[in-house]
């Protein structure tokens, strides 16, 4: 797997996805993933930014247009189309794929705040998802409430899924 032919990255994009793509690798390894789920997961790390560096008028838009783009090139399954869709803001109607993207984007390595903190959230991914999920979102939600942003309505619900559980 690669990105696609189509896809519009920058080098340092390219790098990002591969990082994205390394962590899900070895989460689903210790996290003995069916391969099936695994090809779900590294499908989606390929596709998340595949139109990242696109001239969009909206930033934000990347991930649907990649998800559009990935159905128009035969990606059926809705679960890897709506993690690549949802990626930067959440959606309460992931399934695993989602949440992991949602993780392995955030967490990846090559990012330069803080490290250290986000290191030790990735080493717990495989024995505590759910608990980093929350964490993940609570500093992501943060950071667009401290920039003055409005929280997407999808992002409102992801939050209300995960702290109903």
């Amino acid at each position: 797997m690669s990105l696609p032919v189509w896809a519009q990255v920058t080098p340092a994009r390219r790098s990002h996805v591969e990082r994205v793509v390394g962590l899900l690798s070895a989460w689903a390894d210790a996290m003995r993933v069916a391969p099936v789920e695994r090809d779900r997961w590294l499908r989606a790390a390929w596709l998340h930014d595949a139109l990242r560096d696109a001239p969009l008028r909206d930033l934000m838009a990347h991930g649907p247009a990649a998800a559009e783009r990935a159905a128009q090139d035969g990606e059926r399954d809705v679960g890897v189309l709506d993690a690549v869709r949802y990626h930067t803001i959440g959606y309460a109607g992931w399934d695993d794929v989602g949440r992991m993207l949602y993780l392995a984007d955030f967490l990846e390595p090559g990012r330069d705040f803080d490290r250290d903190g986000r290191g030790a959230l990735a080493q717990r991914v495989p024995a505590e998802r759910d608990a980093v999920l929350r964490e993940v979102a609570r500093r992501r939600i943060d950071w667009v409430l401290r920039s003055g942003w409005p929280l997407p309505p999808e992002t409102v619900a992801f939050w209300n899924a995960l702290a109903s559980r």
